[in-house]
């Protein structure tokens, strides 16, 4: 472990990269308490080789400059970068970020995570538990502090079950049935959805070209839970949603009763007509599990992962796609757990300690299922 003292002047930098662009801090290293931030609204291209490393160090480095020109004299001791896709499209930035920051900063300690890393570093720390993060998708990361435990996060089309975009489709659905009059439509959707896209037979011509579709179809969600209220088709869409989200975090979460959970992102922001349904699918999910309200953002999370690296009190595990170390120490190559793993996980210590001593299954569930609360 490094001494505190050794980088009690040094800074960290925290970056965010996301579709709608880059968010950067500073920070101490010691603490992690933010110095300046820096935004841009430009995403960071992608291209053959996935993420573009260059595109990147064009917009990070010239904004670290200006930020620490008001720190003169104190170094970068460590960097931690969250994006979206690091998973699947992040191998030019890991091939190529350490050289260039090294080169640029002389800084030897970078982590590279999946945004859904930062996302659980910013709410829950370095705690076990699992995050749900939801807003245009929906995907849940768990940990034990030994493995990952990841569930949905697979697009509209194959998944990202009760996020933004699969509400808003399913309302359009409504609409487009009381258009048709077939039963499971809704009037009061189908008005909403003229109002916002026109009429209800051009709807498919609108969607369909759209290479921006889940936005669009998320941006439709807000229409559904304005009118859970009164319209019981609008309602009953939003408890299948919440019932989607609980799954995602009982899968993801570790066995061990009093897991913390937390929900984080904009689909949140809904508030009550998705939180009643949620909270109460939850408590049937994840009994004994602690729902906690998350400590910060994915910037956040960033910044914290720096400075758990710098320090080396880092205690989330490695993973070759979700959370990569260099400079400290190699990654360990622990592989994450498949999507489910956390479901079959309880399953299986159900049904152990249903044999053991002749508990019941009935017994063995009401008694270990409590790890699994989002």
């Amino acid at each position: 472990m490094v001494s505190v003292n050794e980088h009690a002047d040094g800074l960290v930098v925290g970056v965010d990269s996301g579709g709608s662009g880059l968010r950067i801090a500073l920070a101490g290293a010691v603490g992690g308490g933010v110095l300046a931030e820096r935004v841009s609204r430009e995403p960071v291209r992608t291209g053959s080789g996935g993420i573009s490393a260059g595109h990147f160090l064009e917009q990070v480095l010239p904004a670290v400059g200006d930020l620490r020109e008001a720190f003169p004299g104190r170094p970068v001791v460590a960097v931690a970068v969250g994006a979206a896709g690091m998973a699947t499209l992040g191998d030019e930035l890991r091939a190529e970020l350490p050289g260039a920051l090294a080169g640029a900063w002389g800084v030897r300690r970078l982590v590279l995570a999946a945004d859904a890393v930062t996302a659980y570093a910013g709410a829950l720390g370095q705690r076990p538990g699992v995050v749900v993060a939801g807003g245009t998708g929906l995907i849940a990361l768990g940990t034990d502090l030994t493995s990952w435990r990841r569930a949905d996060g697979w697009g509209h089309l194959l998944g990202d079950c009760g996020s933004g975009a699969w509400i808003g489709r399913a309302g359009l659905e409504a609409a487009m049935r009381a258009y048709d009059g077939r039963r499971g439509g809704s009037e009061t959707l189908l008005a909403r959805a003229e109002k916002r896209f026109g009429p209800a037979a051009g709807l498919a011509g609108v969607l369909y070209p759209r290479t921006d579709r889940p936005a669009v179809l998320a941006s439709f969600a807000p229409e559904v839970a304005d009118c859970a209220a009164t319209d019981p088709v609008a309602a009953g869409i939003l408890a299948r949603a919440a019932a989607h989200i609980a799954e995602a975090a009982e899968a993801a979460c570790p066995p061990e009763p009093g897991a913390a959970v937390a929900l984080t992102g904009g689909l949140f922001r809904m508030g009550e007509p998705l939180l009643g349904p949620l909270r109460a699918a939850l408590g049937e999910s994840l009994p004994t599990a602690r729902a906690v309200e998350p400590a910060g953002d994915p910037l956040a999370g960033a910044v914290a992962l720096a400075a758990a690296h710098a320090t080396g009190t880092l205690r989330l595990p490695e993973d070759p796609a979700l959370l990569r170390l260099f400079g400290a120490r190699p990654a360990t190559g622990g592989a994450s757990a498949q999507v489910g793993a956390g479901a079959r996980e309880r399953a299986r210590v159900r049904s152990a300690r249903g044999h053991e001593g002749g508990g019941t299954e009935a017994g063995a569930e009401s008694g270990h299922r409590g790890a699994e609360d989002a």
